[in-house]
């Protein structure tokens, strides 16, 4: 695969019935393909298509409300034949793809699931990133900051050849520290894939999608594709889920943002690394990472939300009560 510093990228926006069991991730992973070959062979005439990315739970929304049912139903390892065939696919097109996020079981920790999601390219897997802020409380599945002995990077970045590149999963980006980190370690890309329900869209008063974004790519000097679930209410009840799938450069300006409301939809713009490579090397204002002063900040880095190391602490109940105790201010 040939290294770029200036071409498309796609968000592909999502917009697919329920999946209850496993036996049904195939249909997605056929339509991925699917989207993704319409996405490099139909922008062609515009330039060349480097990276392509699906929303959180493009492969299976989380349907069921415990971690063992997750497990039994709908759990999969990040070595699959799914991923095998997306990954030829990526190779094949020489493109760097951003597979969207699954439930992944891992026999290293056999009382977790994962909300995980693979990026794919030159015959392999890229990066694999397990989302550390679980939606509390609605999601039960671990966040990988909890597990005693996990030591894989909770914030990894991979060097591809579209530039180097870091994903970070819905809920996390409203946690800055998350990109934070990303941007640290050397990301010039960040990724997001989302399943993000109304009313916290792309539409004002309530528009935290396009705000969050766009901050997120002005405070890191990063760009930004955003892919978002746009599953109208009937197809990933109990919400509906407002899409605005966006890209956005590094001085936080919308490149290309899908129009708000349910519906399947590709979003394309010009990633310029050159120019972003530029910005940073050239300016000192606004440079947020230079300019932090990481020991002013004691208190950010206390713990906060005590880990859930155990299953019966990953459930919607037992996240309510901890919810609940650290109101009251007991962190234990």
């Amino acid at each position: 695969m040939s290294r770029l510093d200036r071409y498309l990228a796609v968000a592909c926006q999502w917009d697919r019935p329920s999946v209850r069991h496993r036996d049904g991730i195939a249909a997605n992973i056929d339509r991925m393909i699917e989207m993704t070959r319409l996405a490099v062979a139909g922008y062609r005439p515009l330039g060349r298509v480097g990276l392509v990315v699906f929303p959180e739970f493009a492969w299976s929304p989380p349907t069921w409300t415990t971690a063992g049912e997750l497990a039994e139903h709908l759990a999969l390892p990040a070595d699959n034949p799914h991923t095998e065939r997306l990954t030829k696919v990526a190779t094949e097109l020489g493109i760097v793809l951003v597979a969207g996020s699954f439930i992944e079981c891992d026999p290293r920790w056999p009382d977790a699931v994962f909300n995980t999601t693979l990026m794919l390219g030159e015959g392999r897997t890229l990066l694999r990133y397990r989302k550390v802020h679980p939606w509390i409380p609605w999601e039960v599945h671990a966040s990988p900051h909890d597990l005693e002995g996990y030591d894989a990077p909770l914030f990894p970045v991979a060097d591809t050849p579209m530039g180097k590149i870091g994903v970070a999963t819905c809920y996390d980006w409203l946690f800055p520290e998350s990109t934070r980190e990303l941007a640290l370690g050397g990301a010039e890309v960040l990724v997001r894939v989302s399943a993000y329900m109304d009313p916290w869209g792309a539409t004002p008063p309530m528009d935290w999608w396009t705000l969050v974004n766009r901050c997120r790519a002005m405070e890191n000097l990063c760009h930004v594709v955003a892919a978002n679930q746009g599953a109208s209410l009937a197809h990933y009840p109990p919400f509906s889920w407002p899409g605005g799938s966006m890209l956005v450069d590094f001085d936080g300006r919308i490149l290309a943002q899908a129009d708000p409301g349910p519906g399947e939809k590709m979003v394309v713009a010009t990633l310029d690394l050159a120019a972003l490579r530029a910005a940073r090397d050239e300016r000192s204002m606004h440079q947020m990472i230079l300019h932090r002063r990481s020991e002013a900040y004691a208190r950010a880095a206390a713990p906060s939300f005590p880990p859930s190391r155990r299953p019966q602490d990953r459930t919607i109940e037992a996240l309510e009560r901890t919810i609940r105790r650290l109101k009251q201010g007991d962190a234990s």
